[in-house]
This record gives C-alpha cells, structure tokens and sequence, in this order.
C-alpha cells in the first residue's frame, strides 16, 4: 500500500505543479504584453520630440493687405465631352477636359420673369 500512496502523492504533486506551471506561464505573458506596451508608449514619446514644434502665434498666417478673400461668383455652362473620331478609339482620361463645365461668356446672371414660378411645384402658373 505504501507503493500506492506514494504513486498518488506523486500524482498530487504533479498535478500542483501543472496548475502552477499554468498560473506563471499567463503572469509571464501579461508580464510580456505590459512590458510592449510601455515600450510603445516609450518609442511614441521619441518620435513625438523629434517631430517640429508647433508655430506659435506670432509664425501663424495672417491675412493679406486687401483683406480676406471673396467668394467668386461666376457664370458656368456645361462642357460637352468629345466624341471619338473613329467608333474603335477608346477617349482616355487625357481627353477629357478637368471639369465637367466651363466659364460662359456671357456673365449676364439670368432674372427671374414675372410670372414664373421659382421652383418645380411652386404652384405659379408657370410660363405662358
């Protein structure tokens, strides 16, 4: 009986050991993931010194001598995109031009008629 007893606190002990072993394998890597966190916290900090300061309020842009600067208003009309001269040519984008429209020539802001109403649904009677 000794043989058996002796095999069950074998058994006993190792078990303990297991759980143990398993408790300082996690606070070893909780130990690890703290220890990178601090160190990214460190390398952030460096990079952060190295980067310029920034501009003080006396280096701040200020406005130009005419003043701010206005919105412009200006008439446009749409551009037309440019047919292909054979049906197998493909337009690339090198064709087009940058914007969908173009300033008119004539700036002339058109008026409202009397009579017309201003919007679709306005409930004017519309032109007539």
């Amino acid at each position: 009986m000794t043989t058996q007893s002796g095999l069950q606190t074998g058994l006993h002990y190792l078990a303990v050991s297991d759980a143990a072993r398993g408790a300082l394998g996690a606070f070893l890597g909780g130990l690890l993931v703290v220890c990178l966190l601090v160190g990214a916290v460190l390398l952030g900090m460096r990079r952060r010194r190295q980067q310029p300061r920034p501009p003080r309020p006396d280096e701040q842009p200020t406005l130009p001598e005419s003043g701010p600067v206005r919105e412009v208003s200006e008439v446009r009309e749409p551009d037309e995109v440019p047919r292909a001269a054979d049906e197998s040519e493909r337009l690339r984008p090198h064709n087009l031009h940058s914007s969908g429209s173009r300033r008119s020539e004539d700036q002339d802001v058109p008026k409202w008629e009397p009579g017309s109403s201003g919007s679709f649904g306005g409930g004017g009677p519309g032109k007539t």
